[in-house]
């Protein structure tokens, strides 16, 4: 029988470890936050009044078995018009979601054009925004600003989805009968503690048979994580479950090039494994390849990213021993 993994996340750490888990013979279904409100997804939010596609989006273009072409196609990105900036998938997803009334029925037709190896769950089928008081009282209105500030920090009161979420009861049962669970990689304030603040989904991943892996970033982002380390990322985590849940922690080894460190230094510093000791951990080269990266893309956020293949085989040996 199958293994089944469940991911939990945004949409490019979720992209990251679905596009190498699809590779192997697994169950897979993608748990996506709903809290996105930036570039393409928020003008359609606002305009449609839609769920955001975006995450949605790169996770079934992740889990895709379609041609290259049909993936390219999704992703492609108008660049002038009334439709620059908004990319075709997110279009897609959208006006399905007018045709048939349903986000949920719109992923699935979405998954059937794209031959998904898998499923692709939003966390919440309600209209959700991030919000986040700091202590300096500021108010930052949606997962655009959370994820553009740079005072966080210094600290924050709360943060909370608004209003208040009911959770996808179909995200309950695929954890519940999960063997593995993954959280991360991704934005802590933007892709992984949204998930967190949907109603039941931590006391599910508390209650849970399955085994639970945290998946450390490569890099923190300035004026949010500045200096954290593993252990900084798993406590916070845990602020927002009842207990530790984590049975695996997945840390990347390799330090970059110091030129590619250096060039990045304006948005975040390396993630520090402070946690050699705790059995729980496994170090292991993630790196992705700079030279698979096209010319257009190489902006900062770009340069230090996991590799797909090498995480999922990390994530294999652990369903292996299961």
């Amino acid at each position: 029988m199958k293994k089944k993994i469940v991911v939990l996340g945004g949409g490019t750490g979720n992209f990251v470890i679905l596009r190498g888990l699809k590779k192997y013979d697994l169950e897979l279904s993608a748990i996506v936050s709903m809290a996105d409100n930036g570039g393409s997804t928020g003008i359609l939010r606002d305009d449609l009044g839609v769920l955001p596609p975006g995450d949605v989006r790169q996770c079934l273009v992740a889990l895709s078995d379609s041609s290259r072409l049909m993936r390219s196609l999704m992703n492609y990105r108008f660049e002038n018009g009334n439709l620059g900036g908004h990319s075709f998938g997110n279009l897609l997803l959208s006006a399905l979601e007018k045709v048939t009334g349903s986000f949920e029925k719109a992923v699935e037709e979405v998954g059937r054009i794209l031959f998904i190896k898998g499923k692709v769950i939003p966390v919440t089928l309600n209209q959700v925004h991030l919000k986040m008081i700091l202590n300096n009282r500021k108010i930052l209105e949606g997962e655009d600003e959370v994820y553009l500030s740079q005072e966080i920090e210094g600290g924050y009161k709360s943060i909370f989805l608004e209003p208040y979420p009911k959770v996808n009861p179909k995200v309950i049962d695929e954890i519940m009968n999960a063997d593995l669970v993954v959280l991360g990689p991704g934005g802590l304030y933007t892709s992984l503690i949204p998930i967190l603040l949907v109603e039941g989904v931590s006391d599910a991943l508390s209650k849970t048979d399955a085994k639970t892996v945290f998946v450390a970033n490569l890099m923190n982002r300035r004026g949010q994580t500045t200096g954290y380390k593993v252990s900084d990322n798993l406590k916070e985590l845990l602020r927002f479950l009842p207990d530790d849940i984590f049975d695996y922690i997945i840390v990347n080894r390799k330090k970059p090039p110091k030129a590619l460190i250096e060039r990045y230094k304006d948005e975040g510093d390396l993630v520090e494994n402070d946690m050699k000791k705790d059995s729980r951990v496994i170090e292991s080269d993630l790196l992705g390849q700079l030279a698979k990266v096209s010319q257009k893309d190489l902006i900062r956020r770009n340069l230090i990213r996991h590799d797909s293949k090498k995480l999922a085989k990390e994530i294999i040996k652990i369903v292996d021993n299961l």
